[in-house]
């Protein structure tokens, strides 16, 4: 029986309504074919988007799959990763007796995920008008925000590692949603912190349409504070 055993790998992705961040997690997941032998990866998404997760889950069992490797394209942990993905991989393998589902953890706190953030730091900073000390800067990391505290304590400590990665003179998380403090009124508590510069680091993984409120928050508060850079 186990010389019969066929691998398959699935990406579980959230969904999103826009086209560009539903491109770019496509292109992710797509670009993991071919890295783990002849083991076929798909993906999907719980909702907002085609296909959905048990629309790939069929492709891979149309493929002959027997077991499948099932991880979260996602950050932290919070309801989706906990509850509605698994939800939808139990109710699946349920009916589909024949295919055991195996649930991998978020991407999570790594130090992989650490260098790719301080790349675009350090991208920001090289690209920036002016010499300001990293000691005269204040780095704003910023969440998706959940009602899970577990995920946002994550951010936290993402923002801590950076900030003394580098040596910035302070810190500070913000989130563009469902927990406090939101992007705007942290950005204008940042303000008054004394700073000569803010770099504002949204930690996410595609664009969107939360990305573009960040930045259109990040310039409502920069029009109001000139004599601080922001980034």
């Amino acid at each position: 029986m186990a010389d019969q055993e066929k691998l398959g790998i699935m990406i579980c992705g959230h969904g999103s309504r826009n086209q560009n961040a539903m491109k770019e997690f496509a292109t992710v997941s797509e670009g993991l074919r071919g890295r783990f032998g002849d083991a076929p990866v798909e993906y999907g998404y719980l909702e907002f988007a085609n296909p959905v997760i048990t629309h790939g889950l069929d492709r891979l069992r149309d493929a002959g799959c027997t077991k499948v490797l099932a991880v979260p394209g996602m950050l932290f942990a919070a309801g989706h990763a906990k509850n509605d993905i698994p939800s939808v991989l139990n109710t699946y393998q349920a009916q589909n007796p024949g295919m055991e589902i195996t649930y991998g953890r978020e991407l999570g706190v790594d130090l992989k995920m650490l260098r790719a953030a301080a790349a675009r730091i350090q991208e920001a900073i090289d690209n920036a008008d002016g010499d300001v000390p990293l000691t005269d800067t204040m780095l704003m990391v910023v969440g998706r925000g959940s009602s899970d505290p577990d995920a946002n304590s994550n951010i936290n400590k993402i923002m801590r590692m950076l900030w003394e990665g580098f040596g910035f003179g302070w810190g500070e998380v913000c989130y563009s949603g469902v927990t406090f403090p939101l992007v705007e009124p942290g950005l204008e508590h940042a303000a008054k912190l004394g700073c000569r510069r803010i770099i504002v680091f949204p930690y996410f993984l595609f664009t969107g349409v939360l990305i573009k409120r960040i930045y259109g928050f990040t310039d409502e508060v920069a029009a109001r504070h000139p004599d601080i850079d922001f980034l």
